[in-house]
């Protein structure tokens, strides 16, 4: 299904597919030419038998040759894939810690406190990622000086972009969890906890967070597919190599086997995350080991 969606929106971009092969519309490629690679390629052939060419080669494990770079697109895909791997992991990672601090802040500082926090993760959730990119590099890099701009491939190379995914991201999972622990705290079990003796800190951390966390963990499979879908551009705007960045390329050249093998690289990344995500739901909630 996603092979199929992907190579039918595609073709749906204006645009001849040999002129891609042959460098771009700037080409200016002869008529005869084209046709030798529409030949080649089997552009000439119904969109239907150029179709079922893409499954049979995908069925067998081949994602094709790619038409701009004349390579293999596996490789390609494999060699960008861990950029964005680490982009992603990382930003998951911060998110979930900016979450859980703003969630618990909120709802044990008092009035203020949860006005405030609530206020933050609204904002914080409609960020777009193109106009934060911006905001970082203009406060961090033109006004103080202290964060390069572009990806340098070491570590400060990759703090903007992961703060860039991570905030927005923060002030969704902020949301949930605010509201699943504002529940928690008001449930039987953390009153019986309260009345063995467990300090407010114990109730809080060891039985109401582990319990508010369960709907943000469940949604952390979706939000990782955020993420690598917010790679496109963040990726593009700081000049870092990943699987975003190549998809962009690979689209705006119509290059048919690179942005097929990114989304279904992506599409597996995806159902794994889900898997592990759903493991990770059965370990904090006993009770799900019982379904």
């Amino acid at each position: 299904m996603v092979a199929t969606i992907t190579f039918l929106a595609v073709r749906l971009i204006p645009g001849d597919p040999a002129q891609a092969v042959l460098g771009g519309p700037g080409s200016q490629a002869s008529p005869e030419a084209l046709a030798i690679v529409s030949a080649e390629y089997g552009f000439d052939q119904p969109v239907i038998v150029q179709y079922f060419t893409q499954l049979g080669r995908l069925a067998t494990g081949d994602l094709g040759r790619s038409y701009a770079l004349n390579m293999d697109v596996g490789p390609l895909v494999l060699s960008q894939l861990g950029g964005t791997l680490l982009l992603a992991v990382l930003a998951l990672t911060l998110a979930w810690l900016l979450a859980l601090a703003l969630a618990t802040w909120s709802t044990r500082g008092g009035t203020i406190a949860a006005r405030v926090g609530s206020s933050l993760e609204i904002v914080a959730a409609a960020l777009p990622h193109f106009w934060l990119a911006t905001s970082l590099i203009v406060v961090f890099s033109i006004g103080l000086g202290v964060l390069p701009p572009i990806s340098t491939g070491g570590v400060a190379g990759i703090v903007l972009p992961v703060l860039t995914l991570a905030i927005p991201l923060a002030g969704f999972l902020g949301q949930i969890m605010r509201e699943s622990l504002l529940v928690a705290l008001e449930s039987p079990f953390v009153l019986s906890a309260s009345a063995r003796g467990e300090s407010e800190l114990g109730v809080l951390w060891i039985h109401a967070l582990r319990h508010a966390a369960l709907p943000a963990i469940s949604l952390s499979g979706w939000a990782f597919g955020s993420l690598i879908s917010g790679a496109v551009v963040v990726e593009t705007i700081f000049a870092r190599p990943g699987l975003g960045r190549t998809l962009l390329n690979a689209v705006t050249l119509r290059d048919v086997p690179v942005v097929i093998g990114v989304v279904m690289t992506v599409a597996v990344v995806y159902i794994l995350m889900t898997l592990l995500t759903d493991a990770a739901s059965h370990l904090v909630d006993p009770r799900l080991r019982l379904t």
